[in-house]
């Protein structure tokens, strides 16, 4: 299979539900209402938070995919780690998904401060998340077996498709039945029901066919062995949840649901830079646990470094344009001036803290490939005790602006040091390499580029003259970006010639 059509495939398939997911927000907004939308926001939430029961189980059979076929184990092993981690699942998914659901009269009543909805209608939607949350929870598992076999092609489309329905054949049905919290997320539900169904049966089909002699049984026993590794990305991925949504949750029961509403927006334009760097990690990650497991250490190194330069490329130069752009970028968008007043502020602090964190992430897909995570669980550690308190603090004291200086500075301590420390340990001689000329060499031309620009005062008037500035400073940082990547040279060149 293609790495690069893989990668490609992804990328496509996640700027288009990225960008398709923004772009229809002022729709919500302006139909639904913010406080309606702060809703929404908060859906987006619970099912972050939802990740802490994950266990480290959704990369552990995307791994354990990747060797086998590699040729590690056999097909009756795996089939029982599947139907063990499968039972787990369902499991987990029962107890979270019944625990949100009765817990919704007090989120209704007592967390989320409305002022307009209904009080029933506000439990009702909080109900109906619970069930959704759930079912795509669930869905984690399966996604897992399909990007470990390599077939991301396949999930690109499917991912654009369910995107399609999610965001934009919503809006029909809200027209027809009303634009309501309990019309949207009914018809989440519906579709929350739809994915996992098709993502189970591609599943099924991918599995290793069995000999009619071999009984696959009912047993944890094949989870014992891999429940170091598990563990350690249950426990880092719990503070990964806890560290980036621990201000969302706070600030879901500390502001007005309206206020939330416009937090919510930026936060989700700024994490279209992670959005980025998701394709090129789900792609890279099972390659590279294959090639480890094959003893071909150089090759895991140079698709490192040269996914590393794509990121910084692409998210890079999106996280620039964005902290040069984010008012003309908020208004062209909505073209609502108080929305901007609130929200460009956030979207700036946010986006300059999720580049750092694109990069910074790296680190953890080497641990991965070689199936060693303590420094990665050590980092995460320390992490959690310095930065969720911080967190706490400022998001109750300081609201939204407050968390995102904090957002801001734990990201780039991250980047600047925790990062060379990892690499120091697992690849030495590499982090030096890695910084200069994979990400600064990359990275400073496109900032100086986009601030000369900016300092041009183009005055935007208007939404589309707002719009066509914003295009003009991303393509020159992203064209500025491209022509200082070696490889990125190489490939245009070849292109050309």
């Amino acid at each position: 299979m293609s790495l690069k059509r893989n990668i490609i495939a992804s990328y496509a398939s996640q700027i288009y539900v990225t960008l398709i997911g923004i772009a229809i927000l002022p729709l919500y907004i302006k139909y639904m209402g913010a406080e309606a939308y702060g809703l929404v926001g908060f859906f987006a939430m619970l099912q972050a938070w939802f990740n802490l029961l994950d266990l480290g189980l959704t990369p552990t059979i995307g791994r354990e995919t990747a060797r086998f076929r590699a040729g590690v184990g056999d097909a009756l092993g795996f089939r029982q780690l599947f139907r063990a981690l499968n039972s787990i699942f369902l499991l987990i998914a029962l107890i979270g998904g019944g625990g949100l659901f009765l817990f919704s009269g007090y989120i209704a009543e007592d967390w989320l401060k409305a002022q307009d909805l209904p009080l029933a209608e506000i439990q009702f939607a909080v109900q109906i998340m619970a069930l959704s949350v759930a079912l795509r929870w669930v869905c984690g598992l399966y996604r897992g077996v399909i990007t470990g076999s390599e077939k991301l092609v396949w999930l690109s489309v499917f991912n654009a498709v369910i995107a399609t329905f999610r965001f934009v054949l919503v809006l029909p049905v809200m027209w027809h039945f009303g634009a309501t919290p309990t019309v949207f997320f009914v018809f989440q539900l519906l579709v929350a029901i739809l994915q996992i169904t098709v993502l189970f049966v591609k599943t099924r089909c991918l599995l290793p066919v069995l000999n009619a002699h071999h009984r696959i049984g009912w047993s944890f026993a094949p989870v014992k062995p891999l429940l170091k590794f598990a563990l350690t990305i249950a426990f880092t991925s719990s503070v990964w949840v806890m560290v980036t949504q621990t201000d969302k949750l706070v600030l879901s029961g500390i502001l007005p649901l309206e206020e939330y509403g416009y937090f919510t927006l930026a936060v989700l334009v700024a994490s279209g830079i992670m959005v980025i760097g998701g394709p090129i990690s789900g792609a890279i990650m099972p390659r590279m646990a294959m090639l480890e497991a094959e003893g071909n250490s150089a090759e895991v190194i140079r698709i490192y470094r040269q996914a590393t330069q794509f990121v910084v490329i692409i998210a890079g130069s999106a996280a620039v344009t964005l902290v040069f752009c984010a008012e003309p970028l908020l208004f062209a968008w909505t073209g609502d001036a108080a929305l901007v007043k609130q929200s460009a502020p956030i979207l700036l602090l946010y986006s300059l803290g999720n580049g750092a964190l694109a990069v910074a992430a790296f680190p953890y897909y080497l641990q991965y490939a070689k199936g060693d995570m303590r420094y990665h669980l050590i980092g995460n550690a320390v992490l959690a005790v310095i930065l969720i308190p911080s967190i706490v603090y400022v998001a109750t004291y300081y609201g939204a602006v407050g968390a995102g200086y904090v957002w801001l500075i734990s990201n780039t301590l991250l980047l600047l040091f925790w990062v060379a420390y990892v690499h120091h340990k697992i690849v030495p001689g590499l982090h030096w390499q890695w910084l200069s000329n994979d990400i600064l060499k990359i990275l400073l031309p496109a900032v100086i580029a986009a601030y000369v620009l900016s300092r041009f005062n183009i005055r935007a008037e208007g939404r589309v003259h707002s719009l066509l500035y914003v295009a003009l400073l991303g393509g020159v940082t992203i064209g500025i970006a491209m022509l200082s990547s070696k490889d990125a040279r190489r490939w245009l060149l070849s292109k050309i010639t």
